[in-house]
């Protein structure tokens, strides 16, 4: 079931627009990140879901979507994501989230995979105007911004081929993520005698 959940977990970027997303689903995904183990138990990690239309419109406009697609700026309008969960760094309760970004992340994706929703890490970020536009304070650091929605679009794992490990959409708009091979990635120590 993990296996299958992960398999199906791909960074979406183009949603069915009119497909709402409840703020009680949002909150139940970062419901199981709050759960999650957390480096030296801090918990400094905080969250701003969004799913109000005019709110949905203004953070769209402060992300960059596909750095590999260099023709394609992003979704259009009736693929927009329906959803965002923010996360932010509580710098009064720690320094350090990197490990804990990771964590609450994907299991906020696998979360949104069960529920039959998809969604895309997003870290190009105009941090300056997402900070004015939902008024975060100065104390919280902006890490990430999870788009979430129904996916509309296909997208399939490839293996690398001549070290190539660009995404790209092929004339049928089907998304290609090339991933290493596991003898690729797995480093083999001698048996010991």
């Amino acid at each position: 079931m993990l296996n299958e959940l992960v398999l199906k977990n791909r960074s979406y970027r183009r949603f069915d627009a009119t497909f709402p997303i409840p703020s009680d689903t949002l909150d139940a995904l970062v419901g199981l990140a709050r759960i999650c183990p957390s480096s030296r138990n801090q918990q400094a990690l905080k969250f701003i879901c969004i799913n109000e239309k005019s709110q949905i419109g203004e953070v769209f406009e402060t992300l960059a979507w596909a750095g590999y697609l260099k023709d394609w700026k992003g979704p259009a309008e009736n693929e927009h994501p329906t959803g965002y969960i923010v996360i932010l760094g509580d710098t009064n309760l720690g320094t350090r989230f990197d490990v804990d970004l990771g964590i609450a992340a994907q299991t906020i994706l696998l979360g949104a995979v069960e529920l039959g929703l998809g969604g895309c890490m997003i870290a190009s970020v105009k941090k300056d105007e997402l900070r004015s536009c939902l008024r975060i304070q100065d104390h919280l650091e902006i890490l990430l911004v999870i788009a979430l929605g129904k996916p509309v679009e296909t997208v399939v794992i490839d293996p690398v081929i001549n070290g190539e490990i660009r995404y790209f959409r092929d004339i049928n708009q089907i998304h290609h993520v090339p991933k290493r091979s596991l003898e690729d990635i797995l480093i083999r120590t001698p048996n010991a005698e």
